[in-house]
């Protein structure tokens, strides 16, 4: 096996202007607004963390079982602080250089289902990494989806802790410097607790080009950060979601169209789908939705990463 490849050192953070103290005020505000989106029963309580100061190490992955048919490449990403995370990067045809946009599961856990979504934005022309970002899952949407293994990766954290902008952060890292990538056209998508996840990586790094939320939650208090807001959002959302397979309470129709509101209120640029009587988990069950959501995020995502 090759060996693996050591990705370069995090840019350090300029610190002190009044400014920036002002800005990370605010996100901490939105962390603990963001807090109340996501029951926690799923989520492990986790200390708090330093920095990881060793990056992430990529290597080979074996294929794991039942995904032999997936035509996608394997690979771990490997670290002391966060264990070892699986990924699958499925790669357009043709040369790159490509942009890339890096998919996260929900509290249900990393699925095939995921991958084959990997490979349908492949198929339209963006890089696609869908990552295990943590081990596990379960809830009333958990019948929906085919299950992946990854039992090294960590504990299930809560979407808007330090843990998850961590681990979001360092496979974010290992997408950009893939092979064929454009490093500075980067995008995430999120579906429930990923979308959370997605959500609060936005607000903290900024670093991104655009952002897709499926089935996301959406509290009222977020009018409060929606100014921390640095890159176009496309909103994916059913009118029928609820915690019956998997939402909650903030994921109620609602809540997203609000959200939506005061996006457009602050100037943001946002973008919606609603799928009308679509429930929380309709993407994985409903064909004819899941081909449109498809188009919309590539088109979405063709219009800011280029």
């Amino acid at each position: 096996m090759a060996s693996g490849i050591r990705l370069p050192d995090e840019e350090k953070r300029h610190a002190g202007s009044t400014s920036e103290t002002m800005r990370r005020r605010t996100v901490l505000v939105a962390i603990a607004l963001l807090a109340l989106a996501f029951p926690l029963s799923l989520a492990v309580a986790q200390p708090i963390r330093s920095i990881p100061s060793n990056m992430p190490i990529i290597s080979e992955a074996s294929t794991p079982a039942g995904t032999e048919g997936l035509a996608v490449q394997w690979f771990n990403v490997a670290s002391p602080e966060l264990g070892e995370l699986l990924i699958a990067v499925a790669h357009p045809a043709g040369a790159g250089p490509f942009p890339s946009v890096l998919l996260l599961h929900g509290s249900h856990g990393f699925a095939q289902e995921y991958v084959r979504l990997a490979q349908d934005l492949a198929d339209g022309g963006i890089l696609a990494v869908a990552a295990c970002w943590f081990r596990g899952g379960g809830g009333a949407g958990s019948r929906f989806i085919t299950p992946i293994s990854c039992p090294q990766a960590p504990p299930m954290p809560h979407p808007t802790s330090s843990d998850a902008i961590r681990t979001v952060d360092a496979l974010m890292q290992v997408t950009r410097t893939l092979p064929d990538v454009q490093p500075e056209q980067s995008g995430l998508f999120g579906h429930s607790r990923g979308a959370g996840a997605a959500l609060y990586y936005l607000l903290e790094k900024g670093n991104l080009q655009a952002v897709a939320f499926n089935s996301g939650g959406y509290p009222p208090q977020l009018s409060e950060v929606v100014s921390q807001v640095k890159a176009p959002i496309l909103i994916l959302h059913g009118t029928a979601d609820g915690p019956e397979d998997g939402g909650a309470a903030v994921t109620n129709i609602t809540m997203a169209r609000e959200f939506e509101a005061k996006l457009r209120d602050a100037g943001k640029p946002v973008e919606t789908a609603y799928y009308e009587g679509s429930r929380h988990n309709e993407i994985f069950t409903n064909p004819a939705q899941y081909r449109d959501e498809v188009q919309r995020i590539l088109e979405f995502f063709s219009r800011y990463l280029h």
